[in-house]
C-alpha cells in the first residue's frame, strides 16, 4: 500500500465569498454571546459578537475613508493587543490584503519587508519598531476610533483572490512572503472535528499573544467561526498563573506551544482541578511524550498534537475522536490529500519520505509574493513538499522523523540559520559563524552561534550588536569561539557537527 490518503473531497468553498463574513457569520445568530474575553486574575474584558463585528465592519469603514481602497495591502505593526485581530478583520472585511507581521521584528528587518511588499499603509502600535517611510501611517487611537463608525459592506468576491499575507524564514534567510486566498479559512473546517473537536459551546483558552498566527487561527478565528468563546489571557501574563485562569474561566479546551505546557508543569506547584477542560491542543513545534505524559498525569486530559506550516497550516493532526498512536502526530485529517514522498512518488507504507501535501487542497498558499520560480520548486508534480521527513504506517497515522533542511526552531517560530549567520557574518570581527538550535536539556532548544575569529569576542558586545539587527527570537543565545567550523569535502558548512562541538565544550557524552 502506498503513503498517500485519497478521501471524499471536501467541499467547495461558495462563491462569492468573504474571509471575515464567513468568521463572523454566527454573530447574527447570538449577538449577545461573549465571542471574546481578554482574562486577568481579578476579571476579564468581554467583548460580546454583536461588539465585535460592529468594530470590525466600523475598522472596515475607517480603513476605506482613510483612503484605502481593496486590493491595497496593509502592513500591521501592532502588539499583542486586541486591536490585532479587529484590524485584521477590518482590512479583510473591505477587500483589504492585511500583512500580519511580529511586533519584535527590528526596524532594518522590516524595511526588508517594506521594500518587497509595497504596503499602501502601516497600521502601527506604540513602541512597535518601525522604519521612518513615506507611507501612510495609522496609528492605534485612530484604529480605536474607528470603531464606533457606520459599518462597511462585506466586500465579496472570488474565493481564490488574495486574503492576507504572511511571512516566514526562508532557507536562504530572506523572510518569504506567504500568500493566501480568502478560501484558507474555509479549508480550517477540516481542524475542526480532524484536530480541535470544537463545538459552539466550547470556550477555548490560547496561550499565545494576539499578533502570533497560531493565536490568530486557532486562539480566535475558528471559536468565532464556530461561534465558540475565545479566552486570550492579558499581555505578559506567567505560565504558572495559566492553570488557575484556566479554572477560574471554566475553559474546555487549551491551546498552547509545547514550550508553555513544559512551563506550566515545571513551576512546581501542582495543578489545580480541571473538571471542565476536555483536552489541550499543540502546534508550532515537536511535543516530547514527556511533556504529554506529564500533562495527563496532571489533569487526566490528553494533548492533540499538529502538524502544519505557514504555507498550508496544519493538515496531520490527532483529535478526540482519533487519538495519536504512541510517537505519531496523528493521521491527514478528513479531507486532506497527503502523502510521503520519494523521488518517483507516494513510497510504500512504513517508508520514510518526505511529507506532502496535494495542490488541491483549498488551505494551500496561492504562492510566495512575485516568486513564481520558487513557488513552483516547492513541487514535485501535484505535490507541495514541506522538505519534512515522515513516515506513514498501515493505519494512515504519521511519524515526525525531522527537518530536511537545516532550518530552527525557536519557541514554535521556524527561523533560517541563514538569515542569522547573515547578521553576524557582517560583523568586523568574525570571519565565518553558524547558527543551529540544540537540546540543551529535555524538551528545551535554543539556538546557538559557533564562529571562527582571531580571538574570542565579548559576548554581550555580540549580544548587543544583533539586538539591533535581529528580533528577540530570532537571536542566539549563546555564542562559542572555534578554530574552525565543520565541513564536508566539498566546503560545504555540515551544521549537524555543530552539536558534537558544543557537547565537547561541556563536557557531555
Amino acid at each position: 500500500m502506498q503513503s498517500e490518503t485519497r478521501p471524499d473531497p471536501f467541499p467547495a468553498c461558495p462563491a462569492p465569498f468573504n474571509l471575515a463574513a464567513h468568521v463572523l457569520a454566527r454573530a447574527e445568530d447570538t449577538p449577545d454571546k461573549i465571542a471574546l474575553a481578554v482574562l486577568r486574575l481579578t476579571g476579564a474584558e468581554r467583548w460580546s459578537y454583536a461588539r465585535l463585528k460592529s468594530a470590525v465592519l466600523g475598522t472596515g469603514t475607517g480603513l476605506l475613508q482613510a483612503g484605502l481602497r481593496p486590493g491595497d495591502r496593509v502592513l500591521m505593526r501592532l502588539g499583542n493587543t486586541v486591536d490585532f485581530p479587529i484590524a485584521y478583520l477590518g482590512a479583510i472585511a473591505v477587500g483589504l490584503v492585511p500583512v500580519p507581521t511580529s511586533s519584535q521584528l527590528t526596524a532594518p528587518e522590516v524595511l526588508k519587508m517594506i521594500a518587497t511588499l509595497d504596503p499602501a499603509a502601516i497600521l502601527l502600535g506604540p513602541g512597535i519598531a518601525c522604519p521612518d517611510t513615506s507611507i501612510p501611517v495609522i496609528d492605534t487611537a485612530a484604529l480605536s476610533a474607528m470603531r464606533d463608525l457606520p459599518p462597511a459592506e462585506w466586500h465579496m468576491g472570488d474565493p481564490d483572490r488574495l486574503g492576507y499575507i504572511i511571512y516566514t524564514s526562508g532557507t536562504s534567510g530572506i523572510p518569504r512572503a506567504v500568500c493566501h486566498a480568502h478560501r484558507a479559512i474555509w479549508a480550517r473546517r477540516m481542524m475542526m472535528s480532524g484536530w480541535y473537536g470544537l463545538r459552539s459551546d466550547d470556550r477555548l483558552l490560547h496561550a499565545g499573544a494576539f499578533n502570533w498566527t497560531y493565536t490568530l487561527g486557532t486562539g480566535l478565528m475558528d471559536p468565532w467561526t464556530m461561534g465558540a468563546t475565545a479566552l486570550i489571557p492579558e499581555p505578559d501574563t506567567d505560565p504558572a498563573q495559566l492553570p488557575l485562569l484556566l479554572k477560574r474561566h471554566d475553559a474546555t479546551i487549551f491551546a498552547a506551544a509545547p514550550g508553555v505546557y513544559r512551563k506550566m508543569l515545571g513551576s512546581g506547584a501542582p495543578l489545580p482541578a480541571l473538571p471542565k477542560l476536555r483536552h489541550g491542543l499543540a502546534a508550532g513545534e515537536k511535543l516530547s511524550d514527556n511533556i504529554r505524559q506529564q500533562w495527563h498525569d496532571a489533569t487526566g486530559t490528553a494533548i492533540h498534537e499538529a502538524y502544519g506550516m505557514s504555507e498550508c497550516s496544519t493538515f496531520i493532526s490527532a483529535s478526540p475522536d482519533h487519538p495519536a498512536t504512541p510517537g505519531t502526530l496523528g493521521r491527514p485529517q478528513p479531507g486532506r490529500r497527503v502523502a510521503i514522498l520519494g523521488p518517483d512518488g507516494p513510497v510504500a507504507r512504513g517508508d520514510e519520505g518526505t511529507i506532502a501535501i496535494h495542490r488541491s487542497d483549498p488551505g494551500l498558499m496561492l504562492g510566495y509574493l512575485d516568486a513564481p520560480d520558487e513557488t513552483q520548486a516547492r513541487f514535485q508534480g501535484d505535490w507541495f513538499l514541506t522538505g519534512d521527513q515522515g513516515v506513514m504506517d498501515d493505519a494512515g497515522d504519521v511519524t515526525y522523523l525531522g527537518r530536511s533542511d537545516d532550518m530552527m526552531n525557536a519557541g514554535g517560530i521556524r527561523v533560517s540559520p541563514i538569515e542569522v549567520e547573515m547578521v553576524l557574518n557582517h560583523h568586523p570581527s568574525i570571519t565565518q559563524s553558524a547558527v543551529t538550535d540544540i537540546e540543551v536539556k529535555p524538551d528545551v532548544r535554543v539556538i546557538m552561534a559557533f564562529y571562527t575569529a582571531p580571538q574570542r569576542l565579548d559576548e554581550a558586545s555580540l549580544e548587543a550588536y544583533v539586538s539591533d539587527r535581529l528580533a528577540a527570537y530570532k537571536r542566539p543565545r549563546a555564542y562559542i569561539h572555534v578554530d574552525a567550523l565543520p565541513t564536508g569535502a566539498n566546503g560545504k558548512l555540515l551544521r549537524r557537527k555543530l552539536r558534537p562541538i558544543y557537547e565537547a565544550l561541556n563536557g557531555q557524552a
